[in-house]
């Protein structure tokens, strides 16, 4: 009875943490994972905006090419109007990433691609995923915004150039905008808005953690991506700011090709308009 018990809590806080995902039906996806954001500064146009969100490639590890194309339908099942890559693309034993964004590509958003590179995508690494941007049309945003309209009312996108050199991206573009405005932060690592004076950003989207790979209801893993630990492992968090932070799962694997309790995941974010009271 008393291993009966347990297993009944486990099994609770497993499905718990699964609450705003739906499983997913194409393959190398393991969930689509949906957020709510509800702001008072999120302009009236885009109230209901759609933010697709995918990082980690690793491309290719686990995630090879026999996974694209189910990538690729589940992107497009989102009806995103926007499409967010948060870095590391291509994996460890290489990959091909004319494949990878060429898939990408096929994915069509009113307001197209924008990007930031992770720890993965460095030296040689940097040029050849830089090259495949190009020639597919990403924007690449490396500590710039760009601001997306929608007739005469916008929101910002924000990129953050490589979050781990903090000697020479230690200052967040984010504080030379109006407090007014709606500020999105796309960033490889979420340490990046703990580490750094991110005011004036309204929510931040991550990747890097991978949610462990191996990880225990979401609460705990043996690997730390990230220095904070368990704190930013995966989901909805906030910075001591209490600025949100949505870290994914991502793609790919790195370390070693395997996951546990961690699916893979294509994030869906909601915006949403708050009303003052």
């Amino acid at each position: 009875m008393k291993y009966l018990l347990i297993l009944s809590v486990l099994l609770a806080l497993f499905c718990s943490s699964c609450a705003t995902a739906s499983f997913s039906k194409y393959k190398g996806v393991g969930r689509i994972k949906r957020y709510d954001i509800y702001n008072a500064q999120l302009p009236d146009s885009f109230d209901g905006f759609r933010i697709a969100f995918v990082t980690d490639f690793h491309y290719e590890s686990r995630f090879s090419f026999k996974r694209l194309n189910g990538m690729k339908c589940a992107l497009q099942a989102v009806d995103a109007d926007v499409l967010l890559l948060g870095g590391d693309y291509r994996g460890r034993k290489g990959g091909n990433l004319a494949e990878l964004f060429d898939a990408l590509s096929e994915v069509k958003t009113p307001y197209g691609m924008y990007a930031v590179m992770g720890n993965h995508d460095l030296n040689e690494n940097y040029s050849l995923v830089k090259a495949q941007m190009e020639r597919t049309g990403v924007r690449l945003l490396e500590h710039r915004c760009d601001t997306l309209w929608r007739g005469n009312q916008f929101l910002i996108v924000c990129g953050i150039r490589n979050p781990f050199d903090l000697s020479r991206n230690g200052w967040s573009p984010t504080r030379e905008l109006s407090p007014e405005d709606f500020v999105l932060m796309l960033v490889h690592t979420p340490d990046y808005a703990e580490d750094v004076d991110i005011t004036h950003t309204d929510l931040v989207l991550a990747g890097h953690t991978h949610g462990g790979q191996v990880s225990f209801f979401n609460r705990y893993t043996p690997a730390h991506f990230s220095k904070y630990g368990n704190r930013f492992l995966t989901g909805l968090k906030y910075n001591s700011k209490g600025i949100p932070v949505i870290i994914s799962n991502g793609l790919g694997t790195s370390r070693k090709d395997i996951r546990l309790f961690t699916p893979s995941e294509v994030v869906l974010v909601v915006l949403h308009r708050q009303k003052k009271d």
